[in-house]
């Protein structure tokens, strides 16, 4: 009989919790407060550090807001549930998606000089962001001409929120209660909650009855290493930024440069080296072979590229392009762009198919239990407490707001019949299928599946030659799967689902809100990009060409795409990934193993694959060796802890760093 292999390193994680007999409401005033402060303490903390650095504060917001309310509970005689803890975390991560920093964004796209030099900034629609130089010059998002672009962010955001919620909620159904998938990477999310939790109820104790609360005096670890080199790699930028014109950076920003002093022996390689000390955190807390993937990935990059430049493969790169974003989008151009769609592909359908594979496994085991007549063990299909939806609910709200993405983008693109086409498959054939089968691989493996250009592909192929505006239509195409292991995780905190969604109703108006606000405030500041900003002033140009390549091929002349896109390297790439899965499936490698050599071959950013492999080795030959069992568990503490302690230095730094430019200057 066929059954479904399990990697060994999954199960560490799946067994690390276990859900509990009874669910406790979440929601209450203390998340409330735990909302706002976070609107107005964090969010402008992240959308600063983005710009800086290129990472906002991750979860240390959720870390901080955290241990601050229960500093507060516990100096007015209170004790926080779990599920409290939990929807407070939560909350305070919601509330960091930050809708409007888009818009910052937006005015740089429009002005830069890839959309100028590819012929996109002139086609960019009004409802994307004004093109007119004198409103962009004004730094004013409160401006009439950007009301369609808010209106945009606002209809995005609400239709996004709903089917996140709602719709994420019935997939976890199918996956969890129907399935009975482990969801093996839900632990990370839940064991710092279960840290502070625990630690609340060893100060509920009597002193000779108090348990040994090790996870509380990891996570302290975690949260003091975060501190003390966020003073030096964040919080130095900020605050030396506020009272000078160029920000003092001991650890350079986002890394260091090496590909033009590497030039001569590794031709058209970007390297260089992140000197982030989370991404060594993140090594040693990710499962080892993920990561030992992507440094496979990276190798082989250094291997193959001096030798596409050697057989005259990528010919746009030089010796002169001695800098990343430049090699990075040039070797994109002549040949990664089309490879990678092509592994990509070969990778999606590696995940489709054992998806597949596990639903015909259990049919198979159920037939033949069935031909033996053992009965099945009598399960509850949704555990009693829970707080659940009935299944009209959600298939209700899915037909509205597909509805809804289908006439608002229709209006926008004048009913054009090809892609009226493309909008319907994407409601009610693609979105519905890829995110039943992520589900279902978060399930199994905790990995998700991306079936990439597939949006770009239907564009393209629905006739519409009428400049860019397609490409930021608010179209249909979601993959609510990723999001299912947030309801295993509330499974785990003994956390009932009601409360997520009342926390969902608040949250909305309070992100809007804060992001325009703030978004604002930072942008009038300064030009963005500008020396404040070195991460925008590094990158944001290469974003905007990669971007352009795909957006000139509705231009309806010869583009950049055209030049960028190639059969044979798509197959090439396809071919590849194909004898990969080929070669490493029979040998039973782990399966993340495998999604990091595609992580690690697709071109991403090559300076922070080596941070995290140096850490991934040294907390498993190590770390692992020395303290056993107890390692993944303490590992996965320091994490939680170490956001923390970044979010807490980056906070007040950007904090002080706003009070000082908010102050009017007299000159005397």
């Amino acid at each position: 009989m066929s059954t479904i292999r399990y990697d060994k390193e999954l199960e560490e994680f799946r067994n690390l919790m276990k859900v509990p007999s009874t669910f406790e409401e979440g929601f209450s005033f203390a998340a409330l407060i735990g909302a706002l402060f976070v609107a107005l303490m964090m969010v402008p903390g992240a959308m600063y550090m983005t710009l800086l650095a290129g990472q906002g504060v991750g979860p240390a917001a959720q870390w901080v807001t955290v241990i601050l309310f229960i500093e507060v509970a516990r100096r007015a005689h209170k004790h926080l549930k779990r599920a409290e803890l939990f929807i407070l975390f939560y909350m305070a991560g919601a509330a960091m998606v930050q809708p409007f920093q888009g818009l910052i964004w937006h005015q740089f796209l429009v002005q830069s000089q890839a959309a100028i030099g590819m012929g996109v900034a002139q086609n960019i629609p009004h409802w994307y962001a004004p093109r007119d130089p004198e409103v962009l010059a004004t730094r004013n998002f409160f401006d009439p001409a950007w009301y369609p672009a808010v209106g945009m962010v606002i209809f995005s955001t609400f239709m996004g929120r709903i089917n996140g919620t709602i719709l994420t909620y019935g997939l976890f159904r199918i996956a969890s209660d129907i399935e009975k998938l482990p969801f093996p990477m839900a632990p990370i999310g839940a064991s710092g909650i279960m840290a502070l939790a625990e630690q609340q109820e060893e100060e509920g104790t009597c002193a000779t009855e108090k348990p040994e609360n090790w996870r509380w005096r990891i996570f302290s670890i975690g949260g003091i290493m975060g501190l003390s080199f966020g003073a030096i790699y964040l919080a130095l930028p900020a605050l030396s930024s506020a009272i000078l014109n160029q920000p003092i950076t001991i650890l350079p920003i986002p890394f260091v440069e090496l590909t033009g002093k590497t030039a001569d022996i590794l031709p058209a390689v970007a390297t260089g080296i992140n000197l982030n000390m989370g991404l060594l955190i993140t090594g040693m807390a990710m499962p080892f072979f993920a990561i030992l993937g992507s440094f496979i990935g990276l190798v082989l990059t250094v291997i193959i590229n001096p030798m596409l430049y050697k057989h005259q493969i990528l010919t746009s790169w030089s010796p002169s392009d001695d800098n990343t974003p430049k090699t990075l989008f040039l070797n994109q151009l002549d040949f990664y762009f089309s490879f990678t769609i092509g592994l990509s592909l070969a990778i999606a359908a590696a995940g489709i198919w054992q998806v597949v594979r596990s639903i015909q496994a259990k049919a198979k085991l159920r037939k033949q239990q069935r031909e033996l007549r053992v009965e099945m063990e009598a399960e509850a299909i949704t555990p009693k407490g829970r707080g659940d939806l009935p299944a009209t609910a959600v298939i209700g709200t899915y037909l509205l707001t597909s509805v809804s993405y289908i006439l608002v983008s229709g209006y926008l693109i004048d009913w054009h019949p090809g892609v009226m086409k493309v909008l319907l498959f994407f409601a009610f054939i693609y979105t519905p299928v890829i995110s039943y089968v992520t589900a279902r691989l978060e399930g199994l493996a905790g990995q998700v599946v991306a079936i990439p250009m597939v949006r770009e592909a239907a564009f393209i192929l629905s006739g519409y030659t009428g400049g860019v505006a397609i490409w930021f239509l608010p179209t249909p195409i979601h993959d609510y799967g990723k999001g299912t292991v947030l309801y295993r995780q509330a499974e785990l905190t003994g956390t009932r689902f009601w409360s997520l969604w009342k926390a969902e109703l608040i949250l909305v108006p309070i992100v809007m809100l804060a992001s325009i606000f703030f978004a604002q405030f930072i942008w009038s500041l300064g030009p963005i990009p500008g020396p404040e900003f070195p991460y925008t002033e590094v990158m944001w140009e290469q974003e905007a060409a990669n971007k352009c390549i795909m957006y000139s091929a509705t231009l309806g002349r010869f583009s950049t795409f055209e030049q960028a896109f190639d059969w044979r390297y798509l197959l090439m790439g396809g071919g590849f990934g194909v004898a990969m899965f080929t070669i490493m499936m029979p040998l039973h490698l782990p399966i993340l193993m495998i999604y990091g050599i595609v992580r690690g071959l697709g071109q991403t950013l090559p300076h922070q694959i080596l941070p995290e492999i140096v850490g991934a080795v040294l907390g498993r030959y190590y770390f692992q060796r020395k303290l056993g069992k107890k390692w993944r568990p303490y590992i996965l503490v320091v994490a939680a802890g170490f956001h923390c302690g970044m979010g807490l230095i980056t906070v007040l730094s950007v904090g002080l760093n706003f009070l000082a430019k908010s102050v009017i200057r007299i000159p005397f």
